[in-house]
């Protein structure tokens, strides 16, 4: 009995941020058998996941005092920052417990946050963790994890990273997972408004969106996010599986980290994709930076 406990103890997560990605993940960390405790902002998406076996807590502090590893999925810095430092997360730690900030929040926060982390709770293990996938591979636990920071932190986070990812990618100090991640997106941030341009132009020219997605499948071009997006844009499906303005988001933080390097494509994209923000598709998934394009005839 005592081995058992030990074990369920072992297995204990919390995951604060259950939108769509951090949903995702509560789903796998349920199904593979992990004790999971789930704590959002808006308490009315936690009820889903309270069906699937989730235990919801009333609050972050609540959620994360007995647990060993704990996931923030947040949308900001800023956010990231209220719930942890804000809300009594950080004194509710448990003894040696991993903090796995798994959002994308740029690398200046990455770095404040574990530094602060460090001063009040030298204890708890930070692991910079910002993970690659969107809606479809966080469903199916097929997501690329980037993570680094406190030495001995993977031996008590890869379980868990293993039952939301495909892959994880281990670096060395805290900010080097966001630095990753910024160089990551900004690739596929580029590849995105490709194909958006790209369809545009075979508008103006009088070539059908299928016959382009015909001419690319299974050759050199075929990239799979590219694919998507493109498929996205001929079924006209923008329901949000990545949002346009996280993607936005991303971005920004790229050219910021950037320190100042010429960056033209990204800088050209940021003020497109902001104006496609303005006009109300922040909301939209960010293939529907084409829909962005049809005002500027």
């Amino acid at each position: 009995m005592a081995a058992a406990e030990g074990r369920a103890a072992e297995a204990r997560v919390a995951v604060l941020g259950t939108g769509i990605m951090g949903s995702a993940m509560a789903r796998n960390l349920v199904a593979a058998g992990l004790n999971t405790t789930v704590w959002d902002r808006s308490p009315s998406v936690t009820q889903p996941l309270a069906e699937a076996g989730a235990q919801v807590a009333a609050s972050p502090a609540q959620a994360v005092r007995d647990a060993r590893v704990v996931i923030t999925m947040l949308p900001t810095a800023d956010v990231v920052d209220s719930v942890i430092f804000g809300q009594g997360v950080a004194g509710a730690f448990a003894e040696g417990a991993v903090w796995a900030q798994m959002g994308t929040i740029g690398i200046t926060a990455t770095t404040e946050i574990a530094g602060r982390l460090g001063t009040l709770r030298p204890d708890v293990m930070f692991v910079d963790a910002p993970v690659s996938g969107s809606k479809g591979p966080a469903e199916a636990g097929q997501l690329l994890i980037l993570a680094s920071g406190s030495p001995g932190a993977e031996a008590v986070a890869q379980p868990v990273f293993s039952v939301v990812g495909r892959k994880s990618v281990w670096l060395s100090e805290a900010g080097q997972g966001s630095r990753l991640k910024l160089v990551v997106n900004a690739y596929m941030s580029i590849l995105i408004e490709g194909v958006a341009e790209a369809l545009k132009l075979a508008g103006r020219l009088g070539i059908e969106t299928e016959r382009v997605a015909e001419a690319i499948e299974g050759g050199p071009l075929d990239a799979p996010i590219a694919d998507a997006t493109l498929h996205q844009i001929v079924r006209g499906d923008f329901a949000p599986v990545f949002p346009l303005e996280w993607a936005l988001k991303d971005v920004d933080l790229a050219i910021g980290a950037a320190g100042g390097a010429t960056l033209p494509l990204l800088g050209a994209l940021s003020g497109q994709w902001h104006a496609a923000v303005n006009a109300g598709l922040g909301r939209e998934d960010v293939s529907a930076a084409r829909l962005a394009l049809d005002g500027n005839q």
